[in-house]
């Protein structure tokens, strides 16, 4: 028989309550616990999407390439009757309207941006703000659609003929400005698509040099610096990291715009030394196309430009995340 023994100490520290410090610090580690087994899963939730999006690019473009294989990449020819295709000239079409968007945009977004941090009245800064997040905010068909009908026209009765009669004369540069004023076409896409990415040139540059210490601003004042010195010298190098990153993604919005650019590059499956002629972009291609492609190789062509726009996005990024290495290490950090 076990002896059973009443011992009143174990008894009353039994009935004593439980440190609440210690109650409150385990739930705090578990709380803590569940935030990181949370942010991990949005981690990973991200990663599965974009394996996803990997996966059924390439299992759509496997008949594509394997029909046409590597020369795809670089054949013009695309004709869905005779189920011949090749991605050279949406390629071309997006790569130009891209260049020729981020180098209107660039140089405009970052005066803007300079103006707003460095040289603007406090009072206007907020109506000129107001008026760039609103310019974001517009849908992209307005674009489009305004482009089609108001920029277009402007740009075949005065713009485009001007260029022909003065740069289509200038002996290494004027094949560039050849052909009738269309009106629409890859100059005119490119212009549209600057306006689009200048909202986010200028609203995250604004962002990134409203970080920059004012101390050290005013340090270089105090050395007698001036404004021009001021921006090139410490602003920009402070925040050379947000410059490039908003760049970037201005790039990659330019990159795949899709219904503005259909309204007004005219859709044309041809490449031509000159800006002023119609043209084609890869997502102008599969918007226009993808309903109507019937058969499988047609289909399967237009995920493959699918593929190469996500692998030109994919470049553009490693590169700057290259570039940006560069300069940190040549910064020293």
């Amino acid at each position: 028989m076990v002896e059973l023994t009443f011992d009143p100490a174990e008894a009353r520290a039994a009935e004593k309550p439980q440190d609440p410090r210690r109650a409150s610090l385990g739930r705090l580690i578990l709380t803590d616990r569940f935030f990181k087994l949370l942010t991990r899963a949005a981690a990973a939730f991200v990663l599965l999407i974009l394996f996803g999006v990997i996966f059924t690019l390439v299992e759509g473009s496997i008949p594509a390439l394997r029909e046409f294989g590597p020369g795809f990449v670089w054949t013009e020819d695309w004709n869905p009757v005779k189920e011949r295709f090749g991605a050279l000239a949406p390629i071309y079409g997006t790569l130009v309207t891209s260049i020729i968007a981020m180098l209107v945009a660039v140089p405009i977004g970052l005066g803007i941006a300079i103006f707003l941090t460095e040289l603007c009245p406090i009072w206007l800064r907020r109506p000129i703000g107001t008026a760039i997040e609103l310019l974001a905010g517009i849908p992209s068909i307005i674009y489009g659609i305004w482009g089609l009908f108001i920029f277009a026209p402007f740009l075949q009765q005065y713009v485009q003929p001007f260029l022909i009669s003065t740069l289509g004369n200038v002996p290494g540069i004027g094949w560039l400005f050849a052909g009738p004023p269309y009106g629409i076409g890859i100059l005119t896409a490119g212009l549209i698509l600057a306006i689009m990415v200048l909202p986010f040139i200028a609203s995250i540059t604004r962002d990134v040099f409203e970080t920059v210490p004012p101390v050290l601003k005013e340090s270089a004042y105090g050395l007698g610096a001036t404004t021009w010195e001021v921006v090139w010298k410490v602003v920009l190098p402070y925040t050379r990291a947000g410059v490039i990153g908003g760049i970037m993604l201005a790039l990659g919005r330019a990159l795949g715009e899709t219904m503005a650019v259909t309204f007004i590059i005219g859709n044309a499956h041809r490449i031509s030394g000159s800006i002023l002629q119609p043209g084609t972009t890869i997502s102008a291609s599969i918007a226009n196309e993808f309903v109507e492609a019937l058969q499988v190789l047609h289909t399967s062509s237009l995920m493959s430009l699918g593929l190469i726009l996500f692998v030109i996005t994919f470049i553009v990024l490693a590169a700057a995340r290259l570039l940006l290495a560069s300069l940190n290490k040549r910064a020293g950090g």
